[in-house]
Order: structure tokens, then sequence, then C-alpha cells
């Protein structure tokens, strides 16, 4: 029992004269205690927002539509029909804002007849700026600048055709392609434009016509 005590006694005072000797300060020119390698450094994960997505809709482009063309023709008659033709234009962009122009060429089937006058409007084209804000690929945007078109009269066999210049106004929404496996250069579009062009009296006893023309057209567009 005794001897057991007496180890006891000298463990005791070992671990503590090691505690002592770890504390003590370094005497002046000694070598610095030697530490092993410090464990590497794993770096926190980094946090990251939800993605920020931007279509790229800068460029320029080309591209075909097809749609319906109506008319509020007040003092005669109101041609409708289906027209189309070719589209051209360049956008650019900043972030989600894309702003541009877009110029257009359309053959028109829209005629009617009022009374013993036909009148129809054989084709017309449009120089317009767009702007608006894109949602990754949705481009909503409205559109406005000149018109321009020829508008012919027809009475007792006679018949007259005259180009005319005007305006335009409306909005559209087009969507990048990419999305639905097309890639990035392709995309659709809808839009509404009101042309006004102004038919003044060109026959003998025609009478002056305001033309109020209003378009709904379907497109597809290639981006260069």
């Amino acid at each position: 029992m005794r001897n057991i005590l007496i180890g006891i006694f000298a463990a005791i005072v070992l671990t503590s004269a090691t505690a002592h000797a770890a504390d003590a300060p370094v005497p002046y020119g000694a070598p610095p205690p030697h530490y092993g390698p410090p464990p590497p450094y794993a770096p926190p994960a980094p946090q990251y927002g939800p993605p920020i997505l931007i279509y790229p809709w800068v460029g320029p482009y080309v591209g075909v539509n097809a749609g319906f063309q109506w008319t509020s023709n007040t003092g005669g008659p109101s041609p409708s029909g289906f027209a189309g033709g070719l589209q051209g234009g360049f956008n650019w962009q900043s972030g989600p804002w894309v702003y541009g122009v877009e110029t257009d060429f359309n053959l028109s089937g829209a005629s009617d007849r009022f009374a013993d006058f036909q009148f129809s409007n054989p084709w017309f084209g449009t120089i317009r700026g767009r702007a608006g804000y894109a949602v990754d690929a949705v481009f909503l945007y409205g559109t406005g600048g000149l018109a321009y078109g020829i508008n012919t009269v027809e009475r007792a066999g006679l018949s007259d055709s005259s180009a005319h210049l005007g305006w335009t106004i409306g909005a559209g929404v087009e969507f990048g392609l990419a999305p639905l496996g097309f890639g990035p250069r392709w995309s659709a579009k809808a839009e509404y434009l009101h042309l006004g062009l102004s038919q003044g009296a060109v026959l003998p006893a025609s009478i002056p016509a305001n033309f109020q023309s209003n378009v709904f057209h379907l497109g597809v567009n290639y981006h260069f």
C-alpha cells in the first residue's frame, strides 16, 4: 500500500512540473519551440444567391412575319385581309433593358368595296424604335415611328395608287427559343401595330379618307 501511495504522489509531482515547464517563458537566445505543421486550411464554402440570367438580345437580326390587317376608314370602305412580309433590326442591351430600331415591309390583301368605290392597301412598311424590358428569354416592348404605304382607289374603271406617309405605334412580346432547344439565335414574336395613313381625294368626285389600320402579326427572327 505504501508503494502505491508513493507512486501516485510521484506521478502528481511529475505532471505538475511538466505543466510548469511548458508555461515557462523561453530564455533569450534560445531557439523557438518547434511545433508541428498547422492543419490544412479549408476555406468556407462560398455562398451564392440565385443566378441572374441575362438572355443575349443584343445585335442584328432579320425575320419574317404573317398576320391580319383591318381598318377603320372614316368616310369610305374599311379594307381587311391577310398581310405578311420581312423585318430586320438591331438591338442594344444594358442588363435587362433592351432598345433598338426595326424596319419592316409587308404585302397586304386588305381591300373592301363601298358603293362604287374599291379601296385597298397593297403594301406598307414601318421604321420604328423599340424599347422594353427582358425577363430572361421574354422581351416585352413598346414601339413607334414612321409608317408609309400605297393606297389604291378604284371607281368606274378608273384606278389611282398613291404613296402616303404617316405614323405607327404599338407593342409586342418576343420570346427567345433557346430554352426550347432551338439555340440562342432564334426568337418568335407577337406584335400589334396601329398605323395612321391619310388618303386625300385622288379621283374625280372621290372623297378624302383617314386610313386607320390595325395589324396583328406573328413572326420569327434570326439573330446574328
